[in-house]
């Protein structure tokens, strides 16, 4: 019988479960019945040549390896209907999170599974354009203290409105910018929108916070942007957010310079805006991007969120507050 090995090839690492391999052992031992010099010959087991010789009836199909999967689904295995919630509530929104999608079926379905389930099966049908990717995050050797209270610290950032989200028809030389402050405990947001980020808009942006939330903090953490402090612009008279915070007995806490991850949860938060809102947002003027984003901000503190047990910011705020 001729060598198997094509001649060509001969440098290449020899394959001993190759279909034509197991065909070829398998009639020489037939031929000759030495189970030994087959087993040299072709590199294989003794248990792998009876194996095959069991097997085999002249046909390729009948030398191949079964598939070892259950011919029944496992009995925690989502079910064919928890799966078609799952594709009726991404057909419905393209944009959803998986946290959104964990919270709605359990509200409204009764669905008892935990989110990492949940994942797993979104990588199944094709969720993820790219899941292998990997996001690589900076490591702080000092730990970070979250406050347990609401009330306590608040962020506060400005983020610019992404150009490419206007109509056509507005100037280019406009430009919006988020207001955003989070709550360190619960995590809830109040999110506004103003044409400049300066000075007097930060004042009326906290005022509007300390209505929304119906409580003033302890303390309020910024970077050092011109619209928050003038301590590097070298402009001496008193900032008037200073001035309004010093009159609420509110302390100011300015991050390091140049440090953003500082105010980690609010650029995250800014990073999440990007994703869900401004990604597909079109609007036409500031009251028509305020009207979106009120309706986007009432949807984004009913997110659950892992770092809070999968409790929305409206969910903990409530027990904080009970607490």
């Amino acid at each position: 019988m001729n060598n198997i090995i094509p001649q060509n090839n001969k440098n290449k690492r020899y394959l001993p479960h190759e279909i034509k391999t197991r065909i070829y052992a398998v009639e020489m031992y037939r031929n000759c019945g030495d189970v030994e010099y087959v087993c040299r010959k072709y590199h294989i087991s003794r248990t792998s040549l009876w194996r095959w010789n069991k097997k085999y009836d002249g046909t390729k199909e009948s030398i191949k390896d079964k598939s070892h999967r259950p011919l029944s689904k496992h009995p925690a295995e989502h079910t064919d209907e928890e799966i078609k919630w799952i594709k009726d509530l991404i057909k419905r929104n393209p944009h959803i999170t998986l946290n959104e999608i964990w919270y709605k079926l359990k509200i409204n379905k009764g669905y008892k599974r935990k989110p990492a389930s949940l994942y797993r099966v979104l990588r199944k049908i094709g969720y993820y354009n790219n899941p292998e990717i990997k996001g690589t995050s900076k490591r702080h050797d000092k730990e970070y203290h979250t406050p347990k209270q609401i009330g306590e610290k608040w962020q506060i950032d400005v983020k610019y409105v992404p150009l490419e989200c206007k109509v056509k028809n507005l100037p280019k030389e406009i430009r919006y910018y988020q207001y955003t402050c989070i709550d360190e405990a619960s995590r809830e947001r109040y999110l506004y929108w103003y044409e400049e980020h300066t000075p007097m808009n930060t004042v009326d942006f906290i005022q509007r916070c300390i209505r929304y939330y119906g409580y003033k903090t302890k303390e309020i953490q910024t970077d050092n942007g011109i619209e928050f402090t003038y301590s590097q612009a070298e402009i001496k008279k008193i900032h008037p957010m200073e001035k309004l915070l010093k009159e609420l007995e509110i302390k100011h806490h300015k991050i390091r310079p140049r440090t953003p991850e500082h105010n980690g949860k609010v650029e995250r938060s800014h990073r999440n805006d990007n994703e869900r809102f401004y990604s597909w947002l079109t609007f036409y003027s500031l009251e028509d991007l305020r009207k979106q984003g009120a309706t986007y901000l009432k949807r984004s503190n009913r997110i659950p969120m892992a770092v809070l047990g999968y409790l929305t910011p409206k969910e903990k705020r409530a027990e904080l507050m009970i607490a």
